[in-house]
């Protein structure tokens, strides 16, 4: 597994140059993401280790995933992610692993989820298009999309419309686990 002084530095060279390949500045960068110049300054230069949202609107805003934005090293024709190489991002209590990404044809993302009981994630609206699907391996999820909730339990799956704010909570007494694909299309970055 790598370790955090690695990724960290890992996302600083990814987000400096995917930034100067599509020729933006770091104000251009800050409008396009909703993340402040003085922030992307300290993820630029290793200062600070963001959070999943912050990197997130990064991705996006830059047009490639998160796992791009994390990648220690190139991606081959063939990659196996061995489980010490799972990049883990926790908030609180609410831990999230990106397994593993994807950029061509599109930009896919997969992740486990643990949330404990009481706990939630708020997840910022992604580019148009953009879907995700999730199937619940323990407890009881609640999703909320557009100020509307659905109880999702073990064994069942769901798939939504990820371009709008949405919250992942947990309501129940058990630990929830999850494991989401996001599904991001190459033409809502283009446009």
């Amino acid at each position: 597994m790598e370790d955090p002084e690695t990724i960290t530095q890992a996302i600083a060279n990814n987000v400096r140059a995917q930034r100067s390949h599509r020729g933006l500045t770091l104000d251009a960068l800050a409008a396009r993401s909703g993340v402040s110049r003085g922030m992307l300054v300290q993820v630029e230069q290793g200062r600070t280790n963001p959070s999943v949202s912050t990197l997130t609107r990064i991705a996006s805003a830059l047009g490639v995933t998160v796992a791009r934005l994390v990648e220690v090293s190139d991606v081959p024709v063939v990659r196996v992610v061995e489980p010490s190489d799972v990049v883990t991002f926790e908030q609180g209590d609410v831990q999230a692993r990106l397994l593993v990404g994807a950029e061509s044809p599109m930009i896919l993302e997969l992740w486990d989820w643990r949330i404990p009981p009481g706990e939630h994630h708020d997840g910022d609206a992604h580019p148009p298009g953009t879907r995700e699907m999730l199937t619940v391996l323990t407890g009881e999820l609640t999703l909320t999309v557009y100020g509307r909730s659905h109880l999702v339990t073990a064994g069942a799956a769901v798939l939504f419309a990820a371009d709008r704010p949405h919250r992942y909570a947990n309501a129940g007494e058990e630990d929830l686990r999850l494991i989401m694909a996001v599904a991001e299309p190459r033409e809502a970055l283009d446009a």
